[in-house]
């Protein structure tokens, strides 16, 4: 079945004439024979278009796969990107009855015993999962909730279709040069832990509860809550909620809501979710999120599709804050310092260099009035500038300009005079003072404190158990200080031994041939001499090797 299914994914390829997408550096004379035939299609005139038309074609794994691609800009051309971006999740459901069974078998009860109304229909069908809208069934009475199912059979589809990708990518690596920029092993890897996590729904659910927690009653952003009983690794059960999609201005105007307050909130609740809770949504497209406008002069933001969660180490939120204050600064000198500080470029880079670059890059972004500036492009511009500096690409990193970029773009779409700017500098001002200087040192103090006086009482005991461990320690370096010299003492009489040894042997062989001498007609040597020598010899080296 594998083989077939690589030969169809072949036929599909070369039908579509992918191979136009190639680079001239990768296309060796052997390929170029083997390619002669597929001259004669005629495929779309787009090499972009034709890529999104055969990721779609070959099913929901690639067209999932094709969106990952899409957000990597740092990767692909512009046109390749956009057209990346049209594919969509619009994969036909899979039958109902099959989805009651599987929620059935997990929950260990029946969907009539569970739910009041479970739809036949869902609501939403995509290639990993489906969405069901029921009733539930609580003590506190009947409650909409959503129930979402795995597809039956996708994690066999997505492990089959994932060898043929690394497959595809090891070639690709193999046979041209540029990949090593762009790690086709290493986009396969992350597609594959990506998608296999969107399998797993009881990390879905877990990411979904942190999330509830982190914003629960803040009026900036509601999670809907997660039924923990009736979740498992194939079925979620969740609150329905109900809002207008983040881009759906027209019923946004219509209730008058305040797009500028909505749009500002929304920039600050993705820079929160980052640089305080270090746990940010991390596919924030405007199918994910929803909006309420219960009160339109104070609207607040719904998340959804928690499958998705990012994250990141104190060393690169410490950095990619300081390089967005030396960004709003434009201080270019240490961007390009951090750059170095950080390891995201080589050690031996030309700081100096690499700093006139990055000026000559971003700079012009800055001579457009202040609204007309996309964040997330300039950082777009950095990352294509490092990468003439060796810059690896940081996954960590590309997460969170993708997720950066989705939010500007949707703040942009619902108010655009949105300076993203203005609204990020005071809180990276704000943020870094809280990090740094005495205001920071108190901070960390505050919340060291209660840790510090609860380990009070135990600092007497430790420091007992110190200084006991210190003087065996002493003690020990002194009993191996002393065993070192009778070894070297040993040692040295072995030395002296092998050399008595030596001298005895010569002494022995000399006598022998001493001996030997007068039968070859040498009779200048004494009798009783040789004999003494030879007696004398084998005495001396028998007393040496008996002691």
């Amino acid at each position: 079945m594998t083989v077939l299914r690589a030969f169809s994914i072949l036929a599909t390829l070369a039908r579509f004439r992918l191979d136009r997408n190639l680079p001239a550096a990768a296309r060796s004379w052997w390929l170029n024979i083997l390619l002669l035939p597929l001259r004669v299609i005629s495929p779309p005139d787009s090499e972009a278009a034709a890529a999104r038309q055969a990721l779609e074609e070959l099913g929901p794994i690639f067209i999932k796969f094709g969106q990952l691609l899409s957000t990597r800009q740092d990767l692909f051309s512009e046109e390749m990107s956009r057209e990346l971006a049209k594919l969509q999740d619009q994969v036909p459901p899979f039958d109902s009855a099959e989805a009651r069974r599987m929620i059935e078998e997990d929950i260990g009860a029946s969907t009539d015993e569970i739910f009041e109304y479970f739809s036949k229909e869902p609501m939403a069908s995509a290639s990993v999962a489906q969405v069901h809208p029921a009733t539930l069934k609580t003590d506190q009475g009947p409650r909409e909730v959503v129930v979402k199912v795995i597809r039956p059979g996708i994690e066999r589809v997505i492990r089959r279709d994932i060898k043929l990708m690394y497959l595809g990518a090891t070639l690709l690596q193999r046979f041209w040069s540029d990949a090593k920029r762009l790690h086709p092993v290493a986009i396969v890897r992350d597609y594959e832990r990506t998608i296999l996590g969107e399998l797993d729904l009881s990390l879905e659910a877990a990411n979904t509860r942190q999330l509830r927690d982190n914003w629960y009653g803040s009026g900036k952003l509601y999670v809907p809550l997660v039924y923990d009983e009736l979740s498992s690794g194939r079925v979620m059960v969740m609150e329905r909620i109900y809002g207008v999609t983040a881009t759906d201005l027209t019923s946004l105007n219509a209730e008058n809501t305040d797009l500028k307050k909505l749009a500002h909130l929304g920039v600050e609740i993705f820079f929160t979710q980052v640089f305080e809770d270090n746990f940010f949504h991390a596919d924030m497209h405007p199918g994910n999120v929803f909006v309420d406008i219960t009160d339109p002069n104070d609207p607040t933001y719904i998340a959804l599709d928690c499958a998705i969660i990012g994250s990141l180490t104190d060393e690169d939120k410490n950095y990619l804050a300081k390089n967005l204050l030396a960004f709003f600064r434009r201080d270019y000198d240490e961007v390009a310092r951090l750059h170095v500080q950080s390891g995201w470029v080589p050690a031996t880079t030309d700081v100096d260099e690499f700093s006139r670059v990055i000026r000559q890059v971003v700079d012009p972004f800055f001579q457009k009035p202040i609204k007309e500036i996309s964040f997330g492009n300039v950082l777009l511009e950095l990352f294509q500038t490092a990468r003439q500096f060796d810059m690896e690409v940081q996954p960590q990193l590309v997460l969170l300009q993708k997720t950066l970029i989705n939010i500007e773009g949707m703040g942009r779409q619902i108010y655009p005079d949105l300076d993203l700017w203005e609204t990020a500098a005071p809180f990276m001002e704000r943020w870094m003072n809280e990090r740094i200087g005495i205001a920071g040192l108190i901070r960390r103090i505050s919340e060291n404190a209660p840790r510090w006086i609860d380990q009070l009482p135990e600092i007497p005991d430790l420091a007992f158990n110190t200084m006991v461990e210190i003087r065996e320690l002493t003690q020990q370096n002194r009993r191996q200080a002393e065993t070192l010299d009778q070894v070297q003492e040993v040692l040295q009489a072995q030395a002296q031994k092998s050399r008595y040894q030596k001298l005895g042997g010569i002494a022995l062989i000399g006598a022998i041939l001493s001996m030997l001498l007068p039968a070859t007609g040498y009779t200048a040597i004494v009798d009783p001499v040789v004999s003494g020598s030879v007696l004398g010899s084998l005495g001396i080296y028998w007393l040496y090797i008996q002691s």
